[in-house]
Parts: structure tokens; C-alpha cells; sequence
């Protein structure tokens, strides 16, 4: 008697997985949310702007912390603005079909999640060999720690195409039958 081979796939509840695809989603809505900002401000004068949203949040501009950012934003063209808006815009897009391929369990997704972390592991390094910041350090950990789990848990985790009519072979029959 020969058996059809049972190709469905169960989805195992995957806590660290919700946790990583809720950080990819948030982490693609908020470059998003910075690419459209970016965009909507790229032809406003942004020393100005800066200074509404200080004056908003009744901040005094006229520490040297605050001169320095708006010096510093005085020097970005709208040019470089649009280039930043579209490189972020285009970024955000990796970390929302990471994240939402990873809700379907699509094994690619879960693979460019995985060359993501690993992409930007030796940049952070690199980052952190020449200057230390905490703020870096806690990054590199945080993708460390996808990039591991990701990996070690990848065929548990994600889908895996088979031959969906192959015959079965002795080794898929109860010894019984053979």
C-alpha cells in the first residue's frame, strides 16, 4: 500500500519569531514615516523648521547643542534630502517584506532577514572598534541575536518547498509494507 506524502506545513508557535517580525514591521513603518518627512521637508528652509519644533516643544534654541544641529541642517541642499528620502523609502521596504514574508513563513524572507543582520554585522564592529557607543553595542547584540536565531531555527521556523508529487520511496514506507 503506498501513501501519499504529507507536504503541509504546521506553523509552530514562535515567540521570538512574532517578536522579530513585530521589530521588522515597526522598524519598516518608522523609515517610512522618516523617508516622508524627509520628502515633505526637502524644499523648506530647515534651520527654520527646527526651530518651530523646538519652539514647540518649548526648548531653547539657543544652546550650543541646538545652534550646532541647525548649523548642520543649514548645510543639506533639497537635493540631499530627496536622495535621503528615497534611500530610506527604499531600505523601509526590506524590513516590511522581511517582516510580513515572516508572517506567512516564507523561507526567502526569512532569508534576506538573515543576510540583513549579517550584512550589517562587521559594519557595526567596524563602527564600534573606532568609537564605542552603547547605543551601537546594544544594535550589534540585537542582530547578533536575529541573525543566530533566524538561523539555527530557519527550517523549523520556515516553509520548505518539496516535490509536491513525488512517489514514495522504501524509506518513506512503514517497514512493514516493504
Amino acid at each position: 500500500m503506498t501513501t501519499a506524502l504529507d507536504t503541509t506545513f504546521v506553523k509552530k508557535r514562535a515567540p521570538t519569531l512574532y517578536l522579530i517580525i513585530a521589530f521588522k514591521l515597526i522598524k519598516g513603518l518608522l523609515l517610512v514615516g522618516a523617508a516622508i518627512t524627509a520628502y515633505t521637508l526637502s524644499d523648506n528652509i530647515l534651520p527654520d523648521e527646527f526651530r518651530k519644533v523646538l519652539a514647540f516643544l518649548h526648548l531653547d534654541p539657543g544652546t550650543r547643542f541646538f545652534r550646532h544641529v541647525a548649523t548642520a541642517l543649514a548645510t543639506i541642499t533639497e537635493r540631499d534630502a530627496l536622495v535621503f528620502a528615497g534611500l530610506t523609502l527604499f531600505y523601509s521596504l526590506f524590513s516590511l517584506v522581511e517582516g510580513i514574508g515572516m508572517i506567512f513563513r516564507i523561507s526567502w524572507a526569512g532569508w534576506l532577514a538573515i543576510g540583513e543582520s549579517a550584512f550589517f554585522v562587521p559594519i557595526e564592529i567596524n563602527s564600534m572598534v573606532k568609537d564605542f557607543k552603547p547605543t551601537i553595542f546594544f544594535i550589534l547584540l540585537l542582530n547578533i541575536a536575529i541573525l543566530w536565531y533566524l538561523f539555527q531555527n530557519r527550517h523549523r521556523l520556515f516553509r520548505h518547498h518539496h516535490p509536491h508529487h513525488a512517489a514514495p520511496t522504501e524509506d518513506d514506507m512503514p517497514a512493514a509494507e516493504i
